[in-house]
């Protein structure tokens, strides 16, 4: 009997039958906008392959207005359908079933074009939306369900239609967006016109025999967003007019609430699906953060929906379903949340991928194929970059042995995992381990290797990683001064009172830690909601306490500091730099920017701003903490090139700057597709 019976148990949908219960949800990756159908096309029949019972699309445009910007896929002309009908082929090939997702962005579109309801900006983005008059909305509802007519041309087995995350049907949902007196605003009824009109449409534009997805927002988390019984009401209105299923949308973009980074509890909002369990009879799919099979069965089996929806995690690995009904799931690479290679790439104009496998939407052109020939490879440092070049290389079919000074793989991402909110680096750590023992990797930790020691070797890779750069402070060898290592590493004894010297990501992270009271609220739902402000639908609109963010009491008083004069985190990711802030906003951490070291003495530190070192100050502290930035350790690759032996030098100690695993773990993979 399978591990997973109901996340694996086949969904009868009438017309056809879904071969397990898992949703590999929309991701705009960019691949569309390349143009290279052959890429796309392996990329999702590479998860077909892996075994996803139903896979969704990007949001592509039903038109040049309702496209998320100018250049977006689009599918509008017979060329459109052409070019569509290569993955969707591809992906029958492979014995899957594609739908593609309808989006409408509405005042979210990065365009002069955009239209809305009402002629409200967006916060996240630049350009005011023109309110549509009558003509206008009709037009919209029309080319939307061209749009699915031309899906199901291209050959999908379905659509979804994007209603959620604050985009053009959820923007006229809520009268936080929509302002109209006419017949498409005012009363909820006139509001919920829209999404039930188009969902009518597109389902007498299809015909009865094609699978029409409606994602609806259940909690919106905004201001003015919809009752717990607004949501009730559509998703029977939805069921109605056509729908097949109906998948759960969390939050809006605009939300001050995170939703889905690695800070955000496994499952964190599978109540919310739970509570519309029942009130429709089409099958419900729960998302937001499910990113293992364990947590996908027990989000089925405990009543919380029909159906799970993984998105980030096929990144990870696209054999998720696979492995997982193979009893292989310590296999299965982990998603972290992390969101660095996926929606920080996505929000920044590039490719998708995904830090834990770089392959993802690289499949044609990062290949790790077999070898005719074994090398023998040593890999001096078992950080993120040794470990994914060693896993790599032996996948090819190399002998690789593995040299590391300390007492345990993962380098860094052991430090890492200490901190509250980043607990998923413990699975990614422990499938590392997992991956170097299937793979029969020799592994000599507590090995200190000099260049003589590598002599025998075909290749040298040199992973060795940082050292902490020197901030050359007066007074930085006294007792009360520590390094973040011994800080994350338990070794340090940290006082009440904290100054933090370097304001970057391990700043940040040595904040949170030194703040963290307790448990992690990561680990523990009802108090991370608390901490954030999200109440029960059913008793506050949109999802939002009254009472607003409740965080617990800091354990210690933190003042994190840094020279440059930017604003504190602004190197952090796109898409989560904004919570590492409010989190520690919340936690009272002081953040100063523009500050010069002057020493450190009992008084703490002394500080001064600007050129003229203006402003003197002491910041009170018992206890300074280092995390001044790092410096490359080429200390093996130098003495190698002294003697002439050739190395390859990759990770933090080809380049220091904030132990960037993102491109760490890249440049271990690429370096083995090589050897």
């Amino acid at each position: 009997m399978s591990s997973y019976p109901h996340m694996l148990a086949p969904l009868d949908l009438g017309f056809t039958t879904l071969k397990n219960r898992v949703l590999m949800g929309s991701m705009h990756t960019g691949l569309e906008e390349t143009k290279d159908w052959n890429r796309v096309a392996e990329f999702y029949a590479a998860r077909a392959r892996g075994g996803v019972g139903l896979m969704v699309t990007g949001g592509i445009g039903p038109n040049p207005e309702g496209s998320v910007a100018p250049g977006a896929s689009m599918m509008v002309s017979a060329d459109d359908v052409a070019n569509h009908k290569i993955v969707t082929d591809r992906v029958h090939e492979a014995g899957g079933k594609i739908a593609m997702q309808i989006l409408h962005a509405g005042r979210y579109a990065f365009s002069p074009k955009c239209v809305a309801p009402s002629a409200i900006k967006s916060p996240i983005s630049p350009f005011p939306p023109t309110e549509l008059d009558a003509a206008g909305i009709e037009k919209q509802i029309a080319d939307i369900a061209h749009c699915a007519a031309r899906a199901k041309e291209a050959g999908y087995d379905g659509v979804e239609v994007m209603g959620s995350e604050g985009y053009f049907l959820n923007q006229f949902l809520v009268s936080h967006t929509n302002k109209r007196t006419d017949e498409w605003g005012g009363s909820y009824e006139n509001r919920m016109r829209l999404p039930i009109e188009v969902v009518k449409r597109v389902r007498e534009a299809v015909g009865t025999d094609f699978i029409v997805i409606y994602r609806l927002s259940m909690i919106d988390l905004i201001p003015n967003g919809s009752t717990y019984e607004e949501v009730v009401q559509l998703a029977v209105e939805i069921e109605k007019a056509g729908a097949t299923i109906i998948n759960t949308g969390i939050g809006w973009h605009e939300a001050r609430i995170p939703t889905i980074a690695t800070s955000v509890p496994r499952a964190a909002f599978a109540w919310v699906t739970k509570k519309l369990m029942g009130q429709v009879s089409i099958p419900l799919i729960a998302s937001n953060r499910i990113n293992t099979p364990d947590v996908a069965e027990d989000v089925i089996a405990s009543g919380c929906a029909d159906m799970v929806s993984m998105a980030r995690p096929m990144l990870a690995d696209a054999d998720f379903v696979n492995k997982a009904a193979k009893g292989r799931a310590d296999h299965i690479a982990p998603c972290i949340g992390c969101n660095q290679a996926c929606l920080d790439h996505t929000f920044g104009g590039k490719i998708s991928s995904c830090l834990v496998n770089p392959r993802a939407c690289y499949e044609t052109e990062l290949v790790l194929e077999p070898v005719t020939t074994a090398k023998t490879i040593a890999i001096v440092g078992a950080g993120p970059a040794g470990l994914s070049a060693a896993i790599a290389s032996a996948e090819r079919g190399h002998n690789v042995t593995i040299f590391d000074r300390a007492s345990e793989i993962g380098g860094q991402l052991n430090l890492a995992k200490q901190v509250a909110g980043k607990e998923e680096f413990w699975g990614f750590v422990d499938w590392y381990r997992t991956m170097v023992a299937h793979h029969g990797i020799t592994v000599n930790l507590n090995t200190e290797v000099s260049a003589n020691d590598l002599d025998g070797f075909d290749e040298v890779i040199i992973a060795t990683g940082v050292v902490p750069r020197d901030p050359q402070i007066e007074g930085q060898n006294r007792d009360n001064v520590v390094s973040y290592i011994d800080v994350l590493n338990g070794t340090a004894k940290v006082g009440k009172n904290v100054a933090v010297i370097g304001a970057g990501g391990i700043g940040f992270d040595v904040s949170e830690f030194l703040v963290q009271n307790g448990q992690s609220t990561t680990l523990n739902l009802p108090d991370w909601m608390r901490e954030w402000g999200v109440a029960d639908t059913s008793d506050h609109r949109s999802g939002l306490a009254p009472e607003g963010p409740q965080p617990h009491k800091p354990a210690r008083a933190v003042t994190m500091m840094q020279r440059k004069p930017t604003k504190p985190g602004k190197g952090l990711g796109k898409t989560t730099g904004w919570i590492h802030r409010a989190s520690l906003t919340m936690m009272d951490v002081q953040m100063m920017a523009g500050v010069n070291y002057e020493r450190i003495d009992d008084a703490g530190v002394h500080i001064s701003f600007g050129e003229a070192r203006e402003n003197p100050q002491v910041i009170a502290a018992d206890t300074v903490v280092l995390c001044a930035g790092q410096l490359s350790d080429r200390t093996l690759a130098d003495a190698l090139e002294a003697k002439g032996k050739t190395c390859h030098v990759i990770g933090g100690a080809d380049v220091a700057s904030e132990l960037d695993a993102k491109r760490a773990i890249d440049q271990g993979t690429r370096l083995a597709a090589t050897l």
